[in-house]
């Protein structure tokens, strides 16, 4: 399942709409769906680091009681690159975002191992794939083989280019989300083609 980052632009939304993509909404902006029924909840953790600002607990907070009940999952809050220290953060979080109802997922960091995270999983925590690009592709195939383990949900971020779209298949991931058609509705296309491709993948599917 493909999610784009949130736009307003209705001419992205209208392609992403005619092919089943849903929405990723981050807590750090506009708190809506446009009308998608189906989105997914970011913490903003992301977009916080990227404008060299703290991580916002409030307005996470704010964007859970809003939309968090109808979301397909949130994602716990992180530290980008933070290892073992951003772990333990979305840990303390969870049981906070139990109330929800809803999958939870924990964002892998360089630092951890999957023996760090299998603790946590279960059919309603998965993992969300963070990290640096390098670190990310190094250490896709073993996060799938954790989801597989854990009969846990695997989602992968910033995931632009049709060539990680076939690293997200071939590692098993149930879902992924990216900002290439939220900024340009032309490269939808090429991104919705390679989701479509068949690939065998690690954890044993077509």
């Amino acid at each position: 399942m493909p999610y784009a980052s949130r736009t307003g632009t209705a001419r992205n939304l209208a392609v992403l709409r005619e092919c089943g993509w849903g929405l990723m909404v981050s807590a750090t902006g506009a708190l809506r769906t446009e009308g998608f029924a189906r989105y997914a909840l970011d913490n903003g953790a992301w977009t916080a680091f990227q404008r060299g600002e703290p991580f916002d607990a409030g307005a996470f907070s704010r964007a859970l009681d809003l939309l968090g009940a109808g979301a397909d999952f949130v994602v716990a809050p992180d530290i980008v690159c933070g290892g073992l220290t951003s772990l333990r953060l979305s840990e303390s979080w969870l049981p906070r975002l139990e109330r929800f109802g809803g999958r939870r997922l924990v964002p892998v960091q360089n630092g951890m191992e999957p023996q760090d995270v299998a603790p946590l999983l279960s059919a309603n925590v998965g993992i969300f794939v963070g990290g640096d690009t390098g670190w990310k592709e190094r250490t896709l195939p073993a996060w799938g083989d954790l989801a597989r383990k854990r009969g846990c949900h695997l989602h992968v971020g910033r995931v632009n280019t049709a060539r990680r779209i076939w690293l997200c298949q071939l590692a098993g991931a149930d879902s992924f989300d990216g900002t290439s058609v939220t900024r340009f509705a032309s490269t939808i296309g090429l991104l919705d083609g390679a989701r479509h491709q068949k690939v065998i993948n690690y954890r044993g599917a077509p």
